[in-house]
């Protein structure tokens, strides 16, 4: 599952990749910086892996992850190949989810592509041609569906229904996520399309180091124009994490977020939340060899986290042994949670909880 860092030239996406990531995107002060999209692999910071770690003493530790790519910064005309438009609305077809970046301090020594700071008018500029592009797809679905339905195919006339609302929710600058619509019309009609304004969204606001804790007028602007949008917004001083993350000791990067009224480094916060835009959650296994983070989605059942691990695993499915992690740490030890009868065997149709640790029994 991959997220894709998304926002105009020259509003820190690549710093922010640099310190999500240990890959170390080019970060430059002029626009189109990023070309070629860059891909991380980034680890899911959880503190029960630590407690686990404490309990079991492993020989490694195994982190869930999360995939985020830095894709070039798009401009006005993206959707008629305008600057990188092309190659930067491919990049974000092949994501799950976008963080949106966008500008929200003032600075005079770096340059804005649009020359002033107006992070929703930015914000509007990205979406117009990602909605533009949305048009082109809908329009035509919407010519075979036509055809289909003047023959009275009832499937055909529930879609036509659908896409033309989707059609003129677009017509009227609305991101698809933003349409009203059931879940049984997203699933059936508008999921199979992959609309780019579709795709779950987090707004970074990237504000200064005054603005870390509390935002802005910027944010605030920001706020209200995404309210309908069922989209989640985070406020992260990108250049202030960069020098956070340039700290080697533990101790000076705590002293450093204290002093700026923080409790975590805020790239924290954004891989959680990128990790639950994608609708991801995360169950244990732990041994004497390893404690591992899977990562699975919500609602899946214990045969489909088990085929995580492997596809034999899923396929032989017998039971699932299931231990919550509060009575792991409470009990101190699988043999005591067994011993205290808290261990419950589950079956196929358990839908595993976020946070579960599981032994699996399979046969092939």
């Amino acid at each position: 599952m991959k997220a894709g860092i998304v926002g105009l030239p020259n509003v820190g996406k690549s710093t922010l990749f640099n310190c999500l990531s240990n890959a170390k995107a080019q970060s430059a002060n002029f626009p189109f910086c990023t070309i070629e999209p860059n891909l991380g692999v980034v680890n899911v910071p959880d503190s029960r892996l630590e407690k686990l770690e404490e309990l079991v003493n492993p020989e490694r530790v195994m982190p869930a992850t999360v995939e985020i790519v830095d894709i070039a910064g798009l401009v006005k005309g993206a959707s008629k190949g305008e600057g990188l438009g092309n190659k930067f609305l491919a990049n974000i077809r092949e994501t799950d989810a976008i963080l949106h970046v966008v500008r929200c301090f003032d600075n005079d020594n770096i340059i804005h592509v649009e020359t002033t700071i107006d992070p929703v008018r930015d914000k509007e500029i990205i979406d117009f041609e990602l909605q533009l592009k949305d048009l082109e797809t809908v329009d035509k679905k919407l010519d075979k569906v036509k055809k289909a339905s003047r023959t009275g195919d009832k499937q055909a006339l529930k879609e036509l229904d659908v896409l033309t609302k989707v059609k003129t929710g677009l017509e009227n600058a609305n991101s698809v996520r933003a349409i009203e619509l059931t879940d049984k019309e997203r699933e059936e009609f508008v999921k199979p399309l992959q609309f780019l304004t579709d795709k779950p969204v987090l707004y970074v606001c990237n504000v200064d180091e005054a603005s870390a804790v509390s935002g802005n007028a910027y944010v605030e602007a920001l706020k209200e124009s995404v309210k309908n949008e069922n989209a989640l917004v985070l406020v992260l001083a990108v250049a202030t994490e960069a020098d956070i993350m340039e700290l080697e000791e533990y101790e000076e990067r705590q002293m450093f977020l204290e002093d700026l009224g923080l409790t975590e480094p805020g790239v924290s916060k954004l891989i959680r939340a990128a990790y639950e835009l994608l609708n991801l959650q995360t169950y244990f296994t732990a041994g004497e060899k390893e404690v591992r983070a899977w990562t699975i989605h919500i609602g899946d059942s214990a045969p489909k986290a088990a085929g995580v691990i492997h596809t034999d695993f899923e396929k032989g499915f017998i039971r699932a042994e299931v231990i919550k992690y509060d009575e792991f740490v409470h009990y101190g030890s699988e043999a005591k949670v067994r011993e205290a009868g808290k261990l419950a065997v589950e079956g196929k149709e358990y839908i595993v909880q976020d946070g579960d640790m599981m032994n699996f029994r399979f046969n092939v």
